[in-house]
């Protein structure tokens, strides 16, 4: 069973339900539902067993119950399947559920629907992280501060330049996010990727489908090419680490021997159980966190890329929860911290004392300029 108490300070309740049972559960079923359908279309099984089909669908099934049966199972499909068919009254009917499919079928299409839905998500809150960091930018292009290198002064630089950088680096894993957004396709191929049981309508069954679904259609079944995965999952883990950067950074400039930039007061977050008088990070805490397992999840799906023949063993069963979290880790993240950005406290007159005291000058070089720079490849872009 899921646990909000652990798994809701790490993320969103909306990436949570779009990666939660229910939304699974509707994936799958929609995969059946969608191919009885585009199956009927294209003339391979009759109209009226579709809308049985259908209909048999409308209805989620006990999760608990569901759970413990594709435990036993294996495999989510084989206990939804028969589930199905035992709510079909006519047999001849109930035979045609899942017709042409693959346990796998189902699996990968469902949460390819899911993927799509919380892409959706991360596009949206990284755009928007992006957006205030170019806001701040902008604001302190000429702000005056030290730089900082090896954990020590260096030379003096414009706060306006660090936050570019910050947005340069969202807005580059961002790009690279949605490239990999490519991955995201129907998958239909059958027990073997032959797409065999399809009686020579297959092409025309996957076209249906996949545009029911509002899924693109593969140019061949990928049961045993995951590479298109192994990108996704390693996008969000970059996107993850390039929001986590943010995080180490404002941490460090909100430590009290620092003092020049802070997380926005909000009433009862970022204090302590023990001393009252602390301002912890904590959107930060959250960023930092999820950039120390995201890493590892991506590594997880690109260690399972040698699967087996025309389907692995326990290769692409361990994609799904895996890919799950690194999206509910991303969103968590961007959420977090377009909140601390769009409220950070900056405390300019900090910022030139720390400078002063350090006694390495006041030229900030071409920093402006590559604030200047910086922003109007952002807005070029989007």
């Amino acid at each position: 069973m899921s646990c909000l108490l652990r798994d809701r300070p790490a993320s969103t309740p909306e990436m949570l339900t779009t990666f939660g049972d229910e939304a699974l559960l509707r994936a799958a079923l929609a995969f059946e539902a969608m191919l009885a359908r585009a199956q009927a279309d294209v003339g391979l099984i009759p109209a009226a067993a579709a809308e049985a089909i259908a209909a048999a669908c409308a209805e989620l099934p006990d999760v608990e119950a569901l759970a413990e049966a594709a435990a036993h199972a294996g495999t989510l499909a084989i206990p939804l399947v028969a589930l199905l068919r035992e709510r079909i009254a006519d047999p001849e009917v109930a035979k045609l559920v899942h017709k042409g499919a693959t346990s796998q079928d189902l699996a990968d299409t469902a949460l390819m629907l899911q993927a799509k839905a919380g892409a959706a998500l991360v596009v949206r809150d990284a755009r928007r992280l992006a957006d205030a960091l170019a806001v701040l930018a902008e604001r302190h292009a000429a702000t005056p501060m030290l730089g900082r290198t090896l954990l020590q002064a260096a030379q003096p630089i414009t706060f306006g330049l660090k936050v570019a950088n910050w947005l340069q680096g969202v807005a580059g894993a961002l790009v690279r996010f949605e490239r990999e957004t490519a991955a995201i396709q129907l998958q239909l191929g059958g027990a073997t990727g032959s797409l065999v049981g399809l009686e020579e309508r297959a092409d025309e069954v996957t076209e249906r489908l996949a545009a029911l679904l509002g899924l693109p259609a593969p140019e061949t079944p990928w049961h045993a090419r995951r590479e298109g995965l192994a990108g996704l999952a390693s996008s969000l883990a970059i996107l993850t680490g390039a929001v986590g950067k943010i995080a180490g950074d404002v941490a460090l400039l909100a430590q009290s021997e620092v003092a020049e930039a802070f997380e926005p007061k909000v009433p009862g977050r970022g204090g302590s159980s023990a001393m009252a008088y602390k301002r912890n990070p904590t959107g930060c805490q959250v960023a930092l966190s999820a950039s120390v397992r995201a890493p590892h999840l991506a590594a997880t799906i690109v260690s399972a890329l040698p699967q087996q023949h025309e389907r692995g063993l326990g290769g692409w069963q361990a994609e799904g929860s895996v890919l799950a979290e690194l999206f509910e880790l991303a969103h968590g993240v961007l959420t977090a911290m377009a909140v601390v950005v769009e409220g950070l406290e900056v405390d300019t007159d900090r910022m030139a004392a720390n400078l002063a005291a350090a006694r390495v000058g006041t030229d900030t070089g071409e920093s402006e300029r590559l604030v200047t720079r910086a922003l109007a490849a952002y807005r070029k872009d989007r």
